[in-house]
Order: structure tokens, then C-alpha cells, then sequence
């Protein structure tokens, strides 16, 4: 479901891709403030009486479909994405796209025909290991250089092992099935192999993404990770199941898939 591993392989992939430079901000969110923002057939994840939001700032690299060249202008690009973590109609663990930037138009428009949230925006990734500096401009705008709606400063650290890698951080990173909606709702299985996380210390202007899709500023800590990145394979989307869950009532812990097996 979620964790190190994917929950189920593929075989055969329609379009690969490599993440790299990824940086986790993660804050805690009151369940109701997300789950008006989510699409009535699915439901946000509780850890106890939080739920999880992600901004994920990185560099989209290499997107190709198999056997074929990269696609022009899709060598290297960032791209930031807000997402939530939700339950699909059948149990199955996911990702919610709550907004997604890039700098490329072209890819944007290209994927929204598949129900993502993609929007332009002038953007950079800048690379000194181990500083890794992000800057995107509000989405919509595409101007020469990205401006200061965003902007993060990121210095990795020693790995995380052992204890250091606690469930948490592996149920949030590591996520195999992306929901979009397009019509009707959608699932696309991903698989790559286990992050390597490191410890990382981030300044910056990091909340405006958040306040952009709808939540109100967060009232506690960042939660970071960083990562040099993986490579990526994508399944053909596929219809969700259209089972309706009953709403968990207030208070339920959530247990990670893993924990329960």
C-alpha cells in the first residue's frame, strides 16, 4: 500500500521518468480542513488527529516513454507539487494532487488532459551538493526568471538509518498510486525503488504553495527530508474502484498498511 516497496509491480510501464534533487516538507493539517478539498470518493489518511500535507519541490528529468528518446524539451525541468495523502474507494493508500507547478507549458497541458492539476510557473532548481535551492514564480506566470512566491533553501545531511526512519516518513514518501479525475475518477500505479532519505534543514518562503490550493497557514513545524532522487516507471492509468467507503469518525487512528499485516 504504502512504505519502502511498491504494493504491486510494473510490468509494463508507458512512460518512465527520473525524480531528482526532492525535497519532503510535510505539515500537519486538522482531517476536515483537507478533506473539503478532497473528491467525495475518497478519504484523507488521520495519524490520530492529524492528517499530512506535502510540498515537494524537485527536478522532473528524463521523460520518455520506453524504447524511445526523451521527449524534446522534457530533458530537465522543476516542479513542485502539493498533495494530500487519501484512502481510494477500495482501501487502497494514495496521493491526492492538491496543485502541481512545472515550467513547462507543454507538459502541463499535456497531463491536465488526464484530470492533473498542472499549472505554468517560472521556475529553478540549483544544485551545489549538498545545497539544493528551488525558486518558483506564482503559478501562471512564465516569466524569464522565477520570483520569490516560492522559494526554498535546502542543505542535506548524513542519511537517515535505523530507528531514524521511522514509519511515518516511509508511509509519506513512499506512495505507489497517484488518484486523478478526469470524468471519472482514475488511479495510476508508479514503482520505483526505496528513497534515500537524508536529514535536511530548509529557510525559505515555503507556505505559499499551500495557501494557493485552498488550506490555511500552517500552524506547526515543518517536517523535512531530502533526496538525490529515483527512477520512475508508470503503469497505464486505470478506472478506481467505484466502492464507497464509510467516513472513519473523528478521532480514528490511522494504521499504516504495513502495520497491519
Amino acid at each position: 500500500m504504502s512504505g519502502r516497496q511498491p504494493d504491486r509491480p510494473v510490468r509494463t510501464a508507458v512512460n518512465l521518468q527520473d525524480w531528482q534533487h526532492v525535497t519532503f516538507l510535510h505539515w500537519a493539517y486538522d482531517p476536515d480542513a483537507v478533506q473539503r478539498l478532497l473528491p467525495r470518493s475518497l478519504r484523507v489518511q488521520r495519524w490520530g488527529d492529524v492528517t499530512w500535507v506535502g510540498a515537494i519541490p524537485f527536478r522532473m528529468a528524463n521523460v520518455r516513454f520506453p524504447g524511445l528518446p526523451v521527449v524534446p524539451g522534457w530533458r530537465s525541468f522543476a516542479e513542485l507539487n502539493v498533495r494530500a495523502y487519501v484512502t481510494g474507494p477500495d482501501g487502497r493508500e494514495g496521493i491526492w494532487f492538491l496543485g502541481m507547478l512545472v515550467a513547462r507549458r507543454s507538459f502541463a497541458l499535456a497531463l491536465r488532459t488526464i484530470g492533473l492539476p498542472y499549472s505554468a510557473s517560472a521556475s529553478q532548481v540549483r544544485v551545489e551538493w549538498p545545497r539544493i535551492d528551488y525558486r518558483f514564480a506564482a503559478p501562471g506566470l512564465l516569466s524569464p526568471r522565477a520570483d520569490d512566491w516560492f522559494t526554498a533553501a535546502v542543505e542535506v545531511g548524513a542519511p537517515l538509518e535505523g530507528r531514524e526512519r521511522t514509519r511515518l516518513i516511509d508511509t509519506l514518501t513512499g506512495r505507489f498510486t497517484a488518484f486523478h479525475r478526469r470524468g471519472i475518477m482514475w488511479q495510476t500505479p508508479v514503482a520505483h525503488q526505496p528513497w534515500p532519505l537524508h536529514h535536511a534543514t530548509v529557510d525559505g518562503e515555503l507556505t505559499a504553495p499551500l495557501r494557493w490550493v485552498g488550506l490555511p497557514e500552517p500552524e506547526g513545524q515543518v517536517m523535512v527530508q531530502a533526496s538525490p532522487g529515483v527512477n520512475v516507471r508508470l503503469a497505464s492509468l486505470r478506472p478506481a474502484p467505484s466502492l464507497r467507503l464509510p467516513h472513519a469518525p473523528p478521532g480514528t487512528v490511522y494504521v499504516p498498511s504495513a502495520a497491519r499485516q
